[in-house]
């Protein structure tokens, strides 16, 4: 947990507006980690399809970095200083790097299936969280959320087959 904050939002207690932070800075690394990936992916992707997904990843990225802008503005209402640094964001890492340079859509695309897959997860157990300590914080994770599951799903449109089945499966 982070140090306990000098102030914080009325209603919580200086304990609870350091645990809440705590929950948004590991969203804040998966988050920039997450943008980085869209713009490596963006840069690096071949093949049939390439317009197409390379054109789609750049509102994803934007989508991401305004996301981790506002996690960065909570953390720092709740009282505590956000930490955006590489390092840190290398150090808290409990996930692998994105194991693809050049390569296809396909498996590009594939790859990010799993990577959104992981993002969303925390994101919901982070959602779930704070549920009953931070309204404010809660619905702002649910309204990520909300993006985030939708660029999921076109990322796995490009994937599913006309019967509904994802290709990688």
């Amino acid at each position: 947990m982070t140090d306990l904050p000098k102030f914080t939002i009325p209603t919580l207690t200086p304990d609870e507006g350091a645990q809440t932070a705590a929950v948004l800075q590991e969203r804040l690394h998966s988050l920039n980690d997450l943008h980085l990936t869209l713009k490596h992916v963006h840069w690096n992707v071949v093949g049939p399809s390439f317009i197409a997904v390379h054109e789609m990843l750049d509102p994803q990225v934007d989508a991401v970095r305004l996301m981790v802008d506002a996690l960065a503005e909570r953390i720092a209402t709740l009282g505590v200083s956000p930490v955006g640094t590489p390092g840190a964001l290398v150090a808290s890492r409990t996930w692998d790097d994105y194991p693809i340079g050049r390569g296809t859509t396909t498996d590009h695309l594939a790859e990010l299936d799993k990577v959104y897959a992981g993002v969303i997860a925390s994101h919901r157990s982070a959602a779930a969280a704070t549920e009953k300590l931070d309204v404010v914080t809660n619905d702002l994770l649910i309204g990520q959320l909300h993006d985030l599951e939708k660029f999921h799903w076109f990322v796995r449109a490009h994937l599913e087959s006309a019967a509904g089945a994802l290709g990688t499966a």
